[in-house]
């Protein structure tokens, strides 16, 4: 074997290396994209007026001065919880979501929105514009609340419980956390997953009173 035959040899076994590092490297980087849902249930504790803390929250509307407590309002129901954003890529889920909310609210079923900027700034703007844009834009209709934090480092306190029992904090826009009558934690989807996915659908469809 002569030199060049050693070069070509050698070339050839590194080429091989690098791609099996290379493709290691992109599986580990797109494994978390694997692992969408979790349906497994996560029952909430219950505080001493009879709430479940993944509801026991006052909370303002969006653009609004008015506080709901989720407990008096939304106890009894199926409750799909999403952070939202104007800017994202997955903000085309807005439609979904208001299919979702319309198909089944009379069910038993109530979608919140929670306006976020903590990704990539994705929702920059103030509360009474993002109210604008999702009524003008994709005719959003069901309960939008307070911009807030969802991500795991700045996490506010609904986020910070929700997560607390999914075991995973939002990662990016829309993720969603369905919740039973109960208040008990039933799913926790990532982004990828889409409103009128089965996953999510049957599981609303399992769980509605």
């Amino acid at each position: 074997m002569n030199e060049q035959d050693l070069n070509n040899q050698n070339l050839t076994k590194l080429f091989k290396i690098s791609t099996l590092v290379a493709l290691s490297m992109g599986f580990a980087l797109l494994l978390p994209f694997f692992s969408i849902a979790k349906a497994e249930a996560v029952p909430s504790p219950v505080n001493a007026n009879g709430c479940p803390q993944t509801l026991d929250f006052n909370l303002r509307r969006l653009a609004k001065s008015e506080e709901v407590n989720l407990c008096d309002t939304y106890k009894g129901k199926v409750v799909l919880i999403v952070n939202t954003a104007s800017k994202c890529g997955f903000t085309g889920q807005f439609d979904g979501l208001e299919a979702l909310y319309n198909k089944y609210k009379d069910k038993g079923l109530v979608v919140l929105g929670f306006p976020s900027n903590d990704f990539a700034n994705q929702d920059p703007e103030n509360e009474k514009n993002i109210a604008k844009f999702c009524r003008l834009t994709y005719g959003v209709k069901f309960p939008m609340f307070q911009k807030t934090h969802a991500a795991e480092s700045n996490a506010s306190p609904i986020y910070k419980t929700l997560g607390g029992l999914a075991g995973e904090f939002p990662e990016w826009n829309f993720h969603k956390y369905l919740l039973d009558t109960k208040g008990n934690l039933i799913g926790s989807f990532k982004s990828q997953v889409t409103p009128d996915s089965n996953k999510i659908v049957s599981l609303i469809e399992k769980h509605l009173p």
